[in-house]
């Protein structure tokens, strides 16, 4: 007689001994990578061979690994370190006026006016200013925290508008007011939309911090060294560097990806909050 598979729901008896699949998003993000890689490869040797302006993959992973840590840890640790305090500082600035919007309705318009602004501003032509205004490793933190303010801001206040009404009528019912019904209630049903909003902040914040150091006067980071690179017709390394900054970036969205697996397990098992 054939054997069956148990594909019942994993809280059932029938879906404990289930077998796991993996996860097929996973799998269709190593093959798309691959698939870059190739056609990077191959469009390297054939169509943009000319020139060597496009080095392949092979001749980036050799000068990352001949710079080595001496040259990539101190860029990288600079440019991480002003990626993560725009980062907090940002999505802080925006979950907090997302808080504010749902208590205090009448501010939701100049909120989204204000976030808005801060999309539409182009980063290369706020740069110079910051750089003029502040000085130091300032205006990176501040087109960074630019970077991922509006993605937040629409994330949080979305999520926190996407709690049951029937839940928030309970909590009413009980007494409590918009502060007990956001503290209780609209915080945890936030969470997934904050969390999306959180992993694509990771990757614009890192952006932002390298077009900061594109403009402003620091001695070390990964937009300078690639800048340097560039003027010295370093093909390879600014490719590596370039290479880095995206394995960095991805590395962010990741570790966010993975908190959002921990804390909402819910949206991924589709079970009921």
């Amino acid at each position: 007689m054939a054997a069956t598979t148990d594909v019942g729901p994993a809280g059932s008896p029938a879906g404990r001994g289930r077998i796991r699949r993996p996860d097929s998003r996973a799998l269709g993000g190593v093959i798309g990578v691959a698939a870059i890689l190739a056609l990077w490869w191959l469009l390297a040797v054939t169509v943009l061979s000319h020139g060597a302006a496009v080095p392949t993959p092979w001749a980036v992973l050799r000068q990352i690994g001949h710079d080595g840590w001496s040259f990539y840890g101190p860029n990288v640790r600079a440019t991480a370190a002003e990626a993560a305090k725009g980062f907090l500082w940002g999505n802080l600035a925006a979950i907090g006026l997302a808080a504010v919007v749902l208590l205090v309705p009448p501010v939701e318009a100049l909120a989204m006016q204000l976030g808005l602004m801060s999309y539409c501003m182009p980063i290369i032509a706020v740069g110079p200013i910051l750089v003029v205004a502040f000085n130091g490793r300032t205006p990176m933190v501040a087109l960074s925290a630019l970077s991922v303010f509006f993605t937040t801001l629409v994330g949080s206040t979305v999520g926190l508008r996407a709690a049951d009404p029937v839940t928030l009528d309970v909590v009413k019912a009980y007494g409590g007011g918009r502060w007990q019904q956001l503290r209780r209630i609209q915080v945890i049903s936030a969470l997934p939309g904050v969390l999306t909003a959180l992993k694509i902040a990771a990757p614009a914040a890192l952006l932002g911090a390298i077009i900061g150091e594109f403009l402003g006067n620091v001695d070390s980071g990964m937009g300078v060294s690639m800048t340097i690179a560039e003027q010295q017709l370093d093909v390879a390394r600014t490719w590596g560097i370039a290479f880095v900054a995206a394995a960095v970036a991805g590395a962010a969205y990741g570790v966010i990806a993975l908190a959002g697996r921990l804390l909402t397990p819910w949206v991924n098992s589709g079970a009921p909050r």
